[in-house]
């Protein structure tokens, strides 16, 4: 059985808030983007984009800080 490598971080984990973070935004963040949308006017695929690109900015901050906090406060 090949050997698995495993870490034993001091400090925040940055590997695990990297992957909270991803999965975090994209369960929450799609729905969020989805229902913001629909009371914005939206004429083409260019202002949709780039409405998803701010939008999903924003979300992705506030998740990243967040996790980044919980891990803190659980270390």
């Amino acid at each position: 059985m090949p050997h698995v490598e495993e870490t034993d971080p001091d400090g925040v984990d940055f590997g695990w808030v990297m992957q909270t973070t991803f999965v975090t935004t994209i369960l929450v963040g799609a729905p969020i983007v989805a229902t913001l949308s629909l009371f914005v006017q939206l004429t083409g695929w260019a202002e949709w984009a780039e409405f998803a690109i701010r939008v999903g900015a924003v979300v992705w901050f506030c998740t990243a800080a967040g996790v980044y906090a919980y891990a803190r406060y659980r270390e």
